[in-house]
């Protein structure tokens, strides 16, 4: 992960707390330490972490408290929380995860799953914020499923879109036509893979401009070149 990435422990034992802050920066993490939930909203009002560990049993506010805080706030509400706690039943990971917890940790736990599930979650939280698509002059915009060339609307039908989200998911990549036809048309395709070549022409002419963009590599399949930026 990269080091521009900012995480804050908020931990009042203070050997569990350098720990995990060592551990954090061993794998290339920014990370500052609190001892409580004062503290820790002194921070967030000039600093917003990328992620934020929390522990539930902490002095002046518990870690149920600050967790609410967190989520009913507009500034804060989209931070990942991971509560790590000693509490392990069923139903204090039910309530927190209801409450917004992105994941729940089990004291005691160890350094090498704590970063495996820092990781996992800033991936996830990562994914979902990728909601458009470029290369060059040519965008998708996921969450309204529309596509752009030249800052100008295209219209594509449910194929064409589903092929170029996959293309600008995987610049520079060789794409098979059989990889084609299981991401994009389903495992359960019946037809020919000539179906394939029909459908990447029509695409090609719709984002005209660009229509070279979509390389065939005989014998395999396609490939979308990454474009430069000054082309977008």
């Amino acid at each position: 992960m990269s080091k521009d990435l900012l995480i804050f422990c908020v931990e009042d034992d203070l050997d569990i707390q350098n720990l995990e802050l060592y551990a954090l920066k061993a794998n290339n993490y920014d990370v500052k330490g609190f001892t409580n939930g004062e503290e820790l909203f002194k921070e967030l009002e000039h600093t917003i972490p990328s992620l934020i560990l929390l522990d539930l049993m902490l002095p002046l506010m518990d870690g149920n408290t600050i967790l609410k805080k967190l989520k009913s706030k507009e500034k804060f509400k989209n931070i990942p929380v991971i509560i790590c706690s000693a509490k392990g039943s069923e139903f204090n990971k039910v309530a927190l995860l209801n409450e917004g917890a992105d994941d729940y940790l089990v004291k005691p736990f160890g350094m090498m799953e704590l970063v495996a599930r820092v990781n996992a979650v800033l991936r996830r939280i990562t994914k979902e914020k990728q909601v458009v698509l470029s290369n060059g002059n040519i965008k998708v915009d996921l969450e309204k499923h529309e596509a752009y060339v030249d800052n100008k609307e295209i219209v594509l039908t449910l194929k064409e879109y589903d092929l170029l989200v996959y293309f600008l998911s995987n610049l520079n990549k060789v794409i098979s036509r059989d990889e084609l036809i299981e991401k994009v048309w389903g495992v359960d395709f019946i037809g020919e893979s000539r179906t394939i070549d029909v459908h990447v022409g029509t695409l090609r002419s719709k984002i005209s401009s660009s229509n070279s963009v979509i390389q065939t590599v005989r014998g395999v399949g396609y490939r979308m070149e990454k474009l430069d930026e000054k082309e977008n």
